[in-house]
């Protein structure tokens, strides 16, 4: 005779490897899934900290779709099927529409570039953690993070990339303020655009773009305090700029 014991261990099965391989964890749909989002994470972290437009939940939500849908792909397509990977093909049309959003073109800079390569490839990282390349989209993602961090440092401490800073200078006499940028401006080759003038009482703001490198930017800020009647300098950089 068998006992309540014995048929609930039949039914049950034994909690090993074999158990949480049949429940997904391991190499399943789940485990795809949750490797896929822990990447993407990992990913929008840095692009998080670094004040990007797409961060944490952007890229952890991208990384989680494509993976999905590449599950999804072979699923629908059925054991026999020839189309197993229409569905996953579509994924990189339909993040190439998404990154082109992030792209700004303004008269005077392009930014958004990097942004949307990023999100590209972390559904490239996705689509293999949904294929069960694990190893290979591990790597692609710590390479993403080192080419963000590690390149992005080298870039500007070599002055390799010229970025766009908004510049206000301030004071009292506005004609004299725009004498000395342009004077600034011209020992640096630099053209004088799109600026905005503006007051609050007699305080006098003039607010304009510049690009240039990292050094350039640091001999602008330091030469433009020294112009007579600019009585302070501040920056601000566009966290959208790559």
């Amino acid at each position: 005779m068998i006992t309540a014991v014995h048929q609930l261990a039949l039914v049950v099965p034994p909690a090993g490897f074999d158990w949480l391989d049949q429940m997904g964890f391991v190499n399943g749909t789940v485990g795809r899934i949750l490797l896929a989002c822990l990447l993407g994470g990992a990913i929008g972290l840095e692009r998080e900290l670094a004040k990007k437009p797409a961060g944490v939940r952007t890229n952890l939500l991208i990384c989680m779709g494509a993976a999905f849908f590449t599950v999804l792909s072979s699923v629908i397509a059925g054991e026999g099927g020839s189309n197993r990977g229409q569905v996953a093909s579509n994924i990189v049309q339909g993040i190439g529409f998404l990154g082109a959003g992030l792209i700004l073109h303004n008269r005077s800079r392009l930014s958004g570039l990097a942004s949307a390569a990023s999100i590209w490839v972390v559904a490239s990282i996705g689509m293999a953690c949904g294929a069960g390349l694990y190893i290979p989209a591990t790597v692609a993602a710590f390479i993403v993070i080192a080419a963000m961090v590690v390149v992005g440092f080298l870039e500007r401490s070599a002055n390799l990339k010229p970025y766009t800073v908004t510049y206000e200078a301030r004071g009292a006499d506005q004609l004299l303020m725009l004498q000395g940028i342009l004077a600034t401006l011209d020992k640096h080759h630099q053209r004088l655009a799109d600026v905005e003038t503006a007051s609050v009482g007699d305080l006098q703001r003039v607010i304009f773009p510049l690009n240039a490198t990292n050094r350039q930017h640091a001999q602008l800020k330091t030469q433009l305090i020294a112009q007579p009647g600019i009585t302070q300098v501040l920056s601000f950089r566009d966290p959208e700029d790559d």
